[in-house]
């Protein structure tokens, strides 16, 4: 059976940056990778980042729309023996608690 490794981010935008490094740097097949809600809602995390932040152009009204309804996970299926980089992925990435299952 096939252990994972799972962690939590604060944004939809951190948990896309670490699922590109994984596939990208790391070999991970996409199909290895998971990513959900914590809760039940819809989510883009806990805070806002990427385009849910304010726009830097003058004049322009704030979002206050965001679904920030809880944290993203992701997890990813730890076959062929990479955990080590897939933990160093994902926490340089900005992951919180990781845990492997």
């Amino acid at each position: 059976m096939d252990r994972s490794l799972t962690g939590r981010f604060e944004t939809r935008r951190d948990a896309e940056l670490a699922i590109e490094h994984l596939v990208q740097e790391q070999g991970i097949d996409r199909s290895r990778i998971s990513v959900l809600p914590l809760g039940a809602e819809n989510t883009a995390g806990t805070r806002v980042a990427g385009s849910d932040a304010p726009d830097a152009q003058p004049g322009t009204r704030e979002r206050d729309d965001a679904a920030l309804h809880g944290a993203v996970e992701v997890s990813v299926s730890l076959a062929g023996g990479k955990a080590d980089a897939v933990r160093r992925t994902l926490e340089e990435a900005g992951a919180r608690d990781l845990a492997e299952a």
